[in-house]
């Protein structure tokens, strides 16, 4: 009979020649196709880290960019024009949200003609009436909804970086993702065969992405701030202001939450001092 170490070490020595010929197969792909995709840079956002809030000035920033590029071909069914006025986001006034819903055409069967303008408790309309126009629009594709899209396009981290990713409270790798896609677009490579109606993007897994380029210098042209100052309108910039946008539009209660968070755990630490004191009152005078 053949012993049972045997049978395993067999097993092991058949593992470890499967992995020594599967590296080097793998490697001759990467040689001869699709160029390694750049590892994505951490941005210094103003909401990261355990004390970061939203900048309300680039969230309205972001929304201009979304509501003239963005939004002819995304969709955002969570969002709702009341939103923007809530506290930790843009925080547009009353009066500014009730004035841009009325600029939308609502489907609305019980009115009119099936339409009436809109209303702060609608939600945000949807460029394609269904998801066969989006395609007809889209080369066949139905383009995704922003509403938790930087939550969904997170990243995997390198050894160590995602241990210490637990320390610092690192949850921004869907914007930081994002940034770098729309600042991704370049011409390919010599070598790589790009499909018909795709676009080279080093960052987009396979680098033949559907999007066309969608910012370019000038696009969007910001509001003057309260004093005076004016942020750059450069693709870059729009790339910032608009994946910070996605971040609240995907997590709109964070400013709450990390408040939250930091009242919990400075009660846990007074609570802890108390504690202490109240044994070392208790037993001080007892005999061990």
């Amino acid at each position: 009979m053949i012993h049972r170490k045997s049978i395993i070490a067999g097993l092991v020595s058949c593992a470890f020649i499967g992995l020594a010929c599967a590296v080097p197969a793998r490697a001759q792909v990467a040689e001869a196709g699709t160029p390694p995709v750049p590892q994505v840079q951490q941005q210094p956002w103003s909401f990261a880290g355990v004390f970061g809030r939203y900048d309300q000035n680039q969230l309205r920033r972001g929304f201009q960019v979304f509501q003239n590029v963005c939004a002819n071909c995304h969709s955002a069914r969570l969002l709702s024009f009341r939103n923007l006025e809530e506290p930790g986001g843009p925080a547009y006034s009353e009066a500014q949200v009730k004035q841009l819903a009325s600029t939308f055409q609502i489907a609305d069967p019980t009115a009119t003609g099936g339409k009436r303008a809109g209303l702060p408790s609608d939600g945000w309309p949807s460029p394609f009436a269904t998801d066969e126009d989006a395609r007809a629009a889209n080369g066949g594709v139905v383009p995704p909804d922003w509403s938790v899209l930087a939550k969904a396009r997170g990243q995997e981290r390198p050894f160590p970086q995602w241990v210490f990713d637990f320390f610092t409270t690192y949850q921004e790798g869907g914007p930081d993702y994002i940034f770098a896609l729309l600042n991704g677009y370049q011409d390919p490579p010599a070598g790589f065969v790009l499909p018909q109606g795709k676009f080279y993007n080093a960052y987009f897994p396979g680098h033949a992405i559907a999007m066309p380029p969608p910012l370019s210098d000038g696009t969007v042209t910001y509001a003057v701030g309260p004093n005076g100052e004016k942020a750059p309108e450069t693709v870059e910039q729009y790339a910032r202001d608009v994946s910070a946008f996605m971040a609240w539009l995907s997590e709109p209660g964070l400013n709450g939450r990390k408040e939250a968070g930091f009242r919990v755990i400075a009660f846990l630490l007074l609570f802890a001092v108390l504690l202490y004191l109240v044994k070392r009152r208790i037993w001080e005078n007892v005999e061990h």
